[in-house]
């Protein structure tokens, strides 16, 4: 069975007894569970100090052993504070000599992306303790294709999906969209070119939506892709006031200014059900009426 290493970098774990479901039952399948400390520790609004949170984070590099599973608690905000400080050399050294898997999605995005873009380290946006494993009912699409991801060098994720017809491959790279937009400009943004960007998020209205994806193509980052896959946007419903205004006419919109596929409607992101993806792997992907299919491989993945 594998270890799972628990971290928070972000917020408090305000549902303590979701983090606590979440340890029992990896524990009861067997895995053990290390770090579980990290669960209670609080500062404002925080998961600990800062330089507790940053300790998590850069305590990576020295981490033993093999098989190691890195999740991260629950998400929130706290990441952003911490990415000047990290010892980003020392990580991609420990990623380069014995790589641990590492998983998370939401805030956790900026830490995935500095990891991306200082040495094309491929972490995995997927579940978490709190929300996914913690959560009353642990769903079973969502643990099967974590498994999935981490236990196979090659797996394929399909689902039916919207947007026309493509069959294109590059590397892939995305998560949480509000993050990836905060990194612009900065050293943790990757200069990924001719990639598949993978783009999801929650409680943001379709205009909200809408501005950030336009300032990732205003930015030049969009058009230099191969495509654009959409997740959930969870609690993104129009309102009165919108008049017809929608998720999926918003997608049409966007479709009309860019010269490259743009599929929605896969499983990933603040949803129970979602599947986990290796970002900075290489990336196969194929869109036909009815299928849509992601090819992952060159991803680390745990040793039998």
């Amino acid at each position: 069975m594998s270890s799972f290493h628990l971290i928070a970098p972000s917020g408090y774990c305000i549902n303590q007894a979701a983090a606590r479901r979440g340890v029992s039952r990896l524990e009861a399948s067997g895995h053990q569970v290390t770090n579980q400390q990290v669960i209670s520790r609080r500062h404002q609004r925080f998961a600990g100090t800062e330089a507790e949170r940053l300790a998590d984070i850069n305590g990576l590099a020295q981490l033993p052993g093999e098989n190691q599973i890195v999740m991260a608690v629950r998400g929130g905000y706290g990441a952003s504070r911490l990415l000047a400080n990290i010892d980003w050399p020392s990580l991609v050294a420990r990623q380069q000599r014995s790589p641990l898997l590492i998983c998370g999605h939401s805030d956790f995005t900026a830490i995935q992306f500095g990891l991306l873009a200082t040495g094309n380290v491929v972490t995995f946006s997927g579940p978490m303790l709190a929300g996914n494993f913690g959560a009353e009912s642990l769903d079973p699409f969502t643990e099967e294709h974590f498994w999935r991801a981490l236990r196979h060098p090659t797996f394929t994720v399909e689902w039916n999906g919207d947007g026309p017809q493509c069959a294109t491959e590059g590397t892939l790279w995305g998560g949480n969209l509000a993050m990836i937009v905060s990194l612009i400009g900065t050293p943790w943004m990757p200069d990924i070119r001719d990639g598949i960007l993978v783009l999801e998020d929650i409680n943001e209205h379709p205009f909200r939506v809408e501005r950030m994806l336009l300032q990732l193509l205003h930015a030049g980052i969009l058009p230099r892709q191969r495509a654009i896959v959409l997740g959930s946007f969870s609690g993104s419903s129009p309102n009165d006031y919108d008049d017809g205004y929608s998720l999926d006419g918003m997608y049409d919109y966007l479709r009309s200014r860019l010269s490259i596929p743009l599929i929605s409607g896969l499983d990933f992101g603040h949803e129970p059900r979602t599947v986990t993806l290796p970002l900075g792997a290489r990336a196969q992907l194929s869109h036909n009426p009815g299928r849509s299919a992601l090819t992952l491989s060159g991803h680390p993945v745990l040793a039998e």
